[in-house]
């Protein structure tokens, strides 16, 4: 009964061909980042640089997601996927190609990594607004968020490894190839939907006017409001500790790599917990009122994992970090999709993949610059203690805001 309630959303044939075509997709993208940072780093040995191609991936979600949020608004989502999947595959096509001849230089890295960050800045928002239209019952589709959730986070602890093995047996150009071929499922996958209805939303008014538009709406609806800062919260404070687990691992623990993989694991392993949970049990209106519990966890788990007195004490910690973290996350994104308008969706979408992914590389950027001078279980400490603040103050606001959803509607503040 239980495996059945969990799988629930799987029962709708597009969301559930949507759902393996994703699983080889995000296989292919650990097989392309684990084989990019072994690259770089065997090519070069600075660490720097593995900091630069991070920043370069992961950057551009915060300034493109709005963009693709007002696109998904106004043209056709299959369309859109198509085209950012096929960039994606592009630009692990060129990067297999520049490998295999031996032509590829850091800064073509550097460059690629940037054009792999524009297309999943703009994919993430067109991609979740999707989800309603692959789902026959609205009923399922917090469902249908958590299984997406979970599928990410199966990836996490998966892919690497595959990864791993891949590179023992072949060369890194084999990996990209790979990838790009794993975009081709879900390409297909698209070009099978029918075009989809011109929206009766769609405006003439400018992109800017829009995005202000949007931007109004989601500031005078509370729960909206305060879902997003508290995930916006989540991605500085909380998600900013996978620049620091190298240092903990090593300069505070003694360990080596199998310490970090330890550390980083345990937060994946919470997480897939968390998604299961979610899948199993979320609703909208239960998950508004514990997002101040879940959220506050991921702090006062930070603080204690980096302040434990052996490795193995931290690597528990981290488990209810991941654990507090993609609960957090993942209900809200349940939340937002459940309440906003047909035609706002693909722009609050938006706005919750920059407040949550777009802000973490900031996040990553402030940690480190205070764990230089500070050390790394200061910083920790210090972020931990903000997270878990912030998750009490704006989480005891949104819990108020919670019965908006209960009544079904979204009153403005």
């Amino acid at each position: 009964m239980v495996r059945a309630q969990i799988f629930r959303a799987l029962r709708h044939g597009d969301f559930r061909r949507f759902f393996i075509a994703q699983a080889v997709s995000i296989l292919g993208t650990w097989l392309q980042q684990i084989a990019l940072s072994w690259l770089v780093y065997r090519t070069t040995g600075s660490a720097f640089l593995l900091g630069v191609v991070t920043l370069a991936n992961q950057g551009p979600m915060l300034l493109v997601s709005p963009l693709a949020g007002l696109a998904a608004d106004r043209f056709d989502r299959r369309r859109l996927l198509i085209l950012t999947q096929s960039l994606a595959a592009g630009q692990a096509a060129v990067l297999a190609v520049l490998t295999f001849t031996g032509g590829l230089r850091t800064w073509h890295i550097v460059v690629l990594a940037v054009v792999y960050g524009i297309a999943n800045g703009l994919d993430t928002p067109v991609r979740h607004s999707l989800f309603v239209r692959l789902i026959g019952d609205r009923e399922d589709l917090p469902n249908a968020i958590a299984l997406n959730s979970f599928l990410m986070n199966a990836g996490r602890l998966i892919g690497p490894s595959i990864a791993g093995l891949m590179l023992l047996l072949v060369d890194e150009g084999v990996c990209f190839l790979l990838n790009a071929l794993s975009y081709l499922g879900t390409v297909w996958f698209a070009r099978s939907l029918p075009p989809q209805p011109v929206l009766a939303a769609r405006t003439q008014a400018g992109w800017a006017a829009s995005l202000a538009e949007a931007a109004r709406y989601a500031w005078h609806q509370r729960v909206i409001r305060w879902a997003l800062a508290l995930v916006a919260s989540i991605g500085f404070f909380a998600s900013s500790y996978t620049v620091l687990m190298p240092v903990l691992a090593k300069d505070v623990f003694g360990g080596g790599s199998e310490t970090l993989g330890f550390l980083v694991g345990a937060a994946g392993l919470g997480a897939l917990v968390g998604t299961a949970y979610l899948a199993a049990r979320g609703r909208p209106r239960i998950l508004a009122r514990r997002l101040m519990y879940t959220a506050t966890l991921a702090g006062l788990a930070l603080v204690a994992a980096g302040n434990a007195p052996s490795a193995g004490v931290a690597i528990a910690c981290m488990i209810g970090v991941g654990f507090g973290i993609i609960v957090t996350a993942a209900s809200a994104n349940m939340i937002l999709q459940s309440i906003v308008t047909e035609d706002m969706r693909g722009r609050v979408v938006s706005f919750y993949a920059a407040a949550f992914m777009g802000i973490m590389p900031l996040g990553g950027f402030a940690a480190g610059s205070l764990a230089s001078h500070f050390g790394a279980p200061a910083t920790i400490a210090v972020f931990g203690t903000c997270c878990a603040m912030a998750g009490l103050f704006i989480g005891l606001r949104l819990r108020h805001a919670a019965r908006q959803i209960e009544n079904g509607k979204t009153e403005p503040s």
